[in-house]
């Protein structure tokens, strides 16, 4: 991580002062070291350039970790399936085997050939309009943020689709965040081998509880990543706390009437994010002024499954076919 950060952090358990032990500095690129909280005593540490700011204060469930590591492990428990996976050529496979067949590309550090296969299996996991909606979206996000130059930090970057294009675009430094190291290391030799890390800090920390100063954050972005934060309780009053200028949330919505995937989003616990009305309900109780801006809608399937490893797919949702809408939340 890039030592501008050390200005903007503080212990997300008390919010104190941290001090820190810097063993290993790469130009202005923390590579090793310790931060200790100067009130709580707790410790933090950054390792291999990552920082590591998660506490034991709230449960968490790091899907990247069971899903990836999962993955992995079962396969090579299952040798027969990792060849049927691996040495089939690309356009023989299915879209959800394509796109696993990246994943392991990626652990293998064959990233130019995880590229080819992940791109190949969007078109076929995603309808046209769903990823014309997606890509409409981050572009809105990256021009609208081209005329700045301060740090941006973007929330739940999960795979870093929208980093790396801020990253690519923009010469502003970046913030990718999430709370799983297992996602963040993997982002770091991607990025890496796209050229676009020496842009790029990375943090991992629960977004319930940031490790950040009060009004700290100029510009805070998400890509589709609030439903993706388990029991999100005060979570947009803790991201009031520390963004002083604006949050830029991209978002698509289900249909209020859609009873078939509606039943599906109660169980998983996603209404909070995944209708526009309550979307807008909790920002509002946050006190955000939200616009609505760059809107479009497209239909949306649900993902096919893996054809190669039984029951597994993609996405959860949507359960059955859909109109999404897409937009862009600008909240101040």
């Amino acid at each position: 991580m890039q030592k501008y950060l050390l200005e903007m952090l503080a212990c997300p358990n008390c919010r104190g002062e941290l001090t820190w032990t810097i063993t290993h500095q790469a130009g202005d690129r923390i590579e090793e070291a310790n931060a200790t909280c100067s009130s709580c005593s707790k410790s933090y540490p950054i390792h291999e350039g990552i920082g590591i700011f998660l506490t034991d204060e709230l449960k968490r469930n790091d899907l990247w970790e069971q899903v990836d590591s999962g993955l992995l492990k079962y396969l090579r428990s299952n040798p027969e399936l990792y060849e049927q996976l691996m040495s089939a050529p690309l356009e023989k496979l299915s879209p959800a085997d394509q796109f696993f067949h990246g994943m392991m590309l990626e652990e293998l550090g064959k990233f130019a050939e995880a590229r080819e296969a992940h791109d190949t299996a969007m078109q076929g996991l995603y309808t046209p309009e769903y990823l014309d909606c997606f890509q409409r979206q981050i572009g809105y996000v990256t021009e609208a943020l081209s005329s700045g130059d301060g740090p941006i930090v973007d929330l739940a970057s999960g795979r870093c689709y929208l980093v790396e294009q801020l990253a690519a675009k923009l010469d502003r430094p970046i913030m990718a965040t999430d709370f799983s190291p297992r996602i963040l290391r993997q982002d770091k030799r991607r990025l890496e081998f796209e050229g676009l890390y020496n842009q790029v800090s990375l943090l991992a920390f629960d977004a319930r509880l940031t490790p950040f100063r009060d009004n700290s954050v100029e510009t805070l972005t998400t890509n589709l990543g609030l439903p993706n934060i388990e029991d999100p309780g005060a979570l947009l009053k803790e991201l009031r706390r520390i963004v002083k200028g604006s949050f830029f949330v991209i978002s698509h919505f289900f249909p209020e009437a859609d009873t078939k995937n509606e039943e599906e989003i109660r169980k998983l616990n996603l209404e909070s994010f995944m209708y526009r009305h309550s979307a807008l309900e909790n920002f509002s109780n946050a006190n955000w002024q939200v616009e609505i801006r760059n809107t479009c809608k497209g239909k949306a399937l649900p993902t096919p499954p893996s054809v190669i490893i039984e029951g597994l797919r993609n996405d959860a949702l949507p359960v059955s076919e859909t109109q999404l809408e897409w937009c862009t939340f600008v909240a101040n």
